[in-house]
Formats: C-alpha cells, structure tokens, sequence
C-alpha cells in the first residue's frame, strides 16, 4: 500500500492539470422536467401555449425537453428558463432568449437552486391555478408569501421522470 503525502498530491495533481487535463465541469441533464405531487402530480414544465415566455405545469402530451446544467433550456424552443427578482418569497420564472439564471442545478432527481448562488440552496416551488384551463403558473418558493386571490400549492418539487 503506497501513502501520498499532501505536498505530493497536490504536485500530482498540478502536473495533471499543466498537461492540458481539463479540470471537471458540470453534468449535463436531459429529460422532462415535473411534479410530483397534488394538484399538480406528473404535470410538466412547458410553455404556455397562448404565450411562449410563460412557464406552465401542464399534461404530458405538450411538455418539453430540457438541458439541465447551471442552467435549464428548453431543446424544444432554445429558450432559457430564468427567475425574475422580486420582494416576495415566490419568485416568478421567464422563459427568454438569454440565459440569465446560472444557479440551478440538481440533487439527485430534484431541480434545485444551487448553495452558491444568489438565491442559495432552493428546491420548493409555488404552483397556482392558471387562466388557462388545465395549466399551473409555477414560482420558485425562497419562503411562505403566496399571490393574493389565487389558489395556488406551496413547497412543491420539480424532478425529472422517474428512474425506477
């Protein structure tokens, strides 16, 4: 049994990298991305068909596919799925052109929000009733606020389909 000693790991591990061995990026995810729990169990992160920048739960037959790494884009439209600031605990999400949230990421099967970003460690979401029949506007949920006059689900997760 050979024991490094720390000075020699690190040389070792200086060599590696000057040889041109790249340093590791993160994993990139594909798949769908959904709930899993009531009301909005197996429904999917999609757009809304009335407007394409909205992000909707909705049914399988319409979801999206998605790549999965700092940052969630949809391979059916290119757009980036983003997290708007505001002053409540729910923060809307946008689907743009640009990717300008650089802070999800996963743990295991759950979308989260990264611990290092501005946003810190997040994983619960805000899922309230749309005016389109049979769609849920979703929110990323950093606390308990939720829309007034709106019936919507706290602290739900989003995953993607199981691996059993």
């Amino acid at each position: 049994m050979v024991f490094l000693h720390a000075p020699a790991l690190l040389l070792g591990l200086s060599s590696l990298l000057q040889t041109g061995i790249a340093a590791p990026t993160a994993a990139v995810t594909v798949g769908q991305i959904r709930a899993v729990q009531s009301p909005v169990f197996h429904l999917y992160l999609q757009s809304l068909p009335k407007n394409k920048t909205t992000p909707v739960l909705g049914p399988s037959s319409t979801s999206e596919t998605f790549t999965i790494s700092s940052t969630i884009q949809s391979r059916n439209t290119s757009q980036y799925l983003n997290i708007v600031p505001s002053t409540t605990s729910y923060k809307a999400l946008v689907f743009s052109s640009t990717p300008e949230t650089t802070a999800w990421g996963l743990e295991g099967d759950t979308i989260i929000t990264v611990t290092g970003s501005s946003m810190g460690r997040q994983l619960n979401f805000l899922a309230c009733a749309s005016s389109s029949n049979g769609y849920y506007d979703i929110f990323l949920q950093t606390g308990s606020d939720t829309p007034s006059g709106r019936s919507c689900s706290n602290y739900q997760t989003l995953h993607l389909p199981c691996l059993c």
